[in-house]
């Protein structure tokens, strides 16, 4: 006791699982209508292009600070050669003129590919690099050299591993997700807990020619809707089959693409003519789950909501 009498101690409110999720609303949101003209007043002389060029040189060319995402699935270092069929692909099926990089040679690549983000990223800017596992450290030691900062290291589990007798079949994949200033960086929390722990199914087309590796186009949009907003401006140094660009478009964002693989321009181009702009996009407070998915989802916690609301079941 003092003369200002007794300090009475806060009472802690209680946690209550799941309960937060009844009230959650995305950081950012936007109407289709505000979305779709923020992306028509977006449009530049560097926007919607794909150059059939190596993206270093490429990137080289870029203005500073004129990119908000930059989507990258670099070459394996790989030799897929006499394998494609435990890899479910078919000679035929696959464009030619794919070129891999070296192992010898991938250090010096990677090195002089990812020195090209910090200068052309925005301050807001993230990056996204896929990555195996065969050849992390290389891209690894070259995001430390560029001075990019590593914000999570994230895997993504899929649903396909190739076949081994005397070690782990491998399902996962890395992305690591970077940033250039992590006061500055745009990220929209469009989901109330998200772990860095990706759960989504690789695609498969059977008889359709593709590039040898696709990424699934979900994996790629989860990447665009987390880290930019309408109207921005994602480039993907490796387009291949053109997900990155077609996962931009359908979330009214732009697109900025390098190919050094001439054989692919007209797959590119009728994969891009394939979606219509903005044909994924809803407003984030759409995607999130209902109050009525929630309730089926946390019964518990439905109740404490309707107690706190006021509100009598229905």
């Amino acid at each position: 006791m003092t003369n200002q009498g007794i300090k009475l101690k806060k009472e802690k409110k209680k946690y209550i699982p799941n309960l937060a999720e009844f009230y959650f609303k995305p950081d950012f949101d936007w109407t289709f209508e505000k979305a779709q003209t923020i992306f028509n007043k977006s449009i530049n002389k560097l926007t919607d292009q794909i150059h059939y060029e190596n993206c270093i040189t490429g990137m080289e060319n870029l203005p500073d600070e004129s990119i908000n995402i930059v989507i990258a699935d670099p070459p394996f270092g790989l030799d897929f050669n006499g394998k494609e069929s435990f890899y479910n692909r078919k000679p035929q099926n696959v464009v030619q003129g794919y070129k891999e990089i070296k192992i010898e040679n991938y250090h010096t690549f990677s090195m002089q590919w990812i020195s090209q983000i910090p200068r052309i990223l925005k301050k807001s800017g993230s990056a996204y690099i896929f990555s195996g596992w065969t050849n992390l450290f290389p891209i690894l030691e070259a995001i430390s050299h560029s001075g990019l900062i590593l914000r999570n290291h994230i895997i993504w589990e899929y649903n396909f591993a190739l076949f081994t007798k005397r070690k782990f079949a491998s399902s996962h994949y890395h992305i690591l997700y970077l940033v250039k200033d992590e006061k500055e960086v745009f990220f929209n929390r469009i989901k109330h807990y998200e772990t860095d722990v990706w759960t989504i199914p690789r695609e498969y087309y059977p008889n359709q020619l593709k590039n040898g590796t696709k990424l699934p186009i979900d994996l790629v949009r989860k990447c665009i809707n987390y880290s930019s907003s309408p109207g921005d401006l994602v480039l993907d140094p490796f387009t291949g089959n053109a997900t990155t660009q077609v996962a931009a478009k359908g979330e009214f964002r732009h697109y900025l693409g390098f190919e050094m693989n001439q054989l692919m321009k007209d797959l590119i181009t009728q994969n891009i003519a394939k979606i219509n702009t903005g044909e994924f996009y809803t407003p984030y407070t759409q995607r999130i789950p209902s109050i009525e998915e929630l309730k089926e989802k946390y019964p518990k916690a439905y109740q404490k909501y309707l107690k706190k609301e006021n509100l009598k079941e229905q």
